[in-house]
């Protein structure tokens, strides 16, 4: 039978993967808004765009008019692109949680059974779910640059 010391070392030894845990789902539950945002702003620019294709079946269209459904193209173009961004980033998560769980069970059955051998498979297994959050965040921080992109056009477009 472990003695408390032991039972007290695996379960702070759990407790990594668990905090990692914890902050995956607060960086998944932002891109999840972003998710969101971004695909509400697709919608909304493609409801734009088929009304003023509606409105202007009977005539041509103005400069102004044309240059508005560029625009229009354009971003949704770049905010689909954001959107692949923003999934990966999400999958990304996710693989790094489920990672962190398995390390997190490992860790315990580990023990439970007396299994030393699991030693570096467990650390194995931590150190891609780090890498999976480190890529999360790469593909956050690229669809925040691509996001400043888009703004960008739209303001100079306006001018």
């Amino acid at each position: 039978m472990p003695n408390i010391t032991s039972i007290v070392e695996i379960i702070q030894l759990m407790l990594a993967p668990g905090i990692m845990i914890s902050a995956c789902g607060l960086l998944l539950l932002g891109m999840n808004n972003k998710y969101s945002l971004v695909v509400n702003r697709i919608r909304l620019l493609n409801e734009e765009r088929r009304k003023t294709v509606i409105k202007s079946d009977d005539k041509d269209f103005n400069y102004h008019e044309n240059q508005r459904l560029e625009s229009i193209s354009m971003q949704i173009t770049r905010l689909v692109y954001r959107v692949k961004l923003v999934r990966n980033a999400v999958l990304a998560y996710t693989t790094a949680v489920a990672l962190f769980v398995l390390t997190s069970l490992l860790i315990g059955f580990g023990f439970l059974f007396e299994i030393t051998k699991l030693n570096s498979f467990i650390t194995i297994l931590f150190l891609l779910g780090m890498i999976s959050v480190l890529s999360g965040v790469i593909f956050a921080a690229y669809e925040t640059f691509k996001g400043y992109e888009i703004v960008n056009y739209e303001v100079k477009i306006d001018e």
